[in-house]
């Protein structure tokens, strides 16, 4: 098996086993019940008295929803799965034992979480259209998904390899993953917020993404925004297989 192929049974197994839960209607609820929570409270009900300077209310929320469940599904998916793996299951281990050099399966997981989180952000397009919402799928909106949902799979490797126990992982999350979602541009534009903690709010990458996504062509802020989501994607690909190849349980 070559090097460049070794990723593809990875991948092909975690699709496996999504394709068996897509036909469980709880499951595509679940990815889908939260950004509908706040597209009816946020959207259909706040955002008549919330002036964006950016067309209408719903055109502002709906790509950050997008963004922001892409980031969720592509994060969480990875990280509670790769957790239950290597510490419940134990497949993980069958990974690291078969000829399979880390950085494939650092590959094949972060393209399932790829896929998952472009899966989920497509449902929300779709309720988005439902309402109303005028899609337009311009080249910074595709990167900001792609690039994004890379940045957070890849994370996810991380905290699935570094958390020992499955409650490790939620802590993670309510940690990171939740506060990026109300404070980087998902809900408001990040010039309205404080200044005390814009220099925080410019640390978190999802503000990178909301930035990239609403923008129509690649102009500068567009160009930095997605440089930033390249590092931080790079930066974490990188750490994810160095834990990987690292693990000894």
């Amino acid at each position: 098996m070559t090097g460049c192929r070794q990723w593809f049974p990875i991948y092909v197994r975690e699709m496996l086993l999504f394709r068996r839960k897509l036909f469980r209607l709880g499951y595509l609820l679940s990815a889908m019940v939260v950004p509908v929570i706040y597209l009816v409270a946020f959207g259909l009900g706040l955002g008549r008295s919330v002036q964006t300077g950016r067309g209408t209310y719903l055109d502002f929320l709906i790509p950050g929803l997008v963004a922001m469940s892409c980031m969720t599904n592509s994060y969480s998916w990875v990280a509670n799965a790769l957790n239950l793996n290597r510490l419940y299951t134990k497949n993980f281990q069958l990974f690291v034992q078969a000829p399979i050099s880390p950085s494939s399966i650092m590959i094949g997981e972060v393209f399932a979480g790829i896929t998952k989180g472009l899966f989920a952000a497509v449902l929300i397009m779709i309720v988005g259209f439902v309402v109303s919402w005028r899609i337009g799928l311009t080249m910074p909106y595709i990167a900001a998904l792609l690039v994004s949902s890379f940045l957070f799979a890849s994370l996810g490797v991380i905290t699935g390899m570094i958390t020992k126990s499955h409650e490790d992982t939620a802590t993670y999350a309510n940690f990171f993953i939740l506060p990026m979602g109300f404070f980087s541009g998902t809900f408001f534009p990040v010039d309205r917020m404080p200044a005390i903690i814009k220099g925080v709010i410019y640390v978190m990458p999802l503000t990178y993404t909301n930035i990239l996504i609403r923008k129509t062509s690649f102009d500068g802020e567009a160009l930095l925004s997605l440089a930033a989501l390249c590092v931080y994607g790079a930066a974490f690909f990188l750490y994810g297989s160095r834990t990987i190849r690292r693990y000894s349980e």
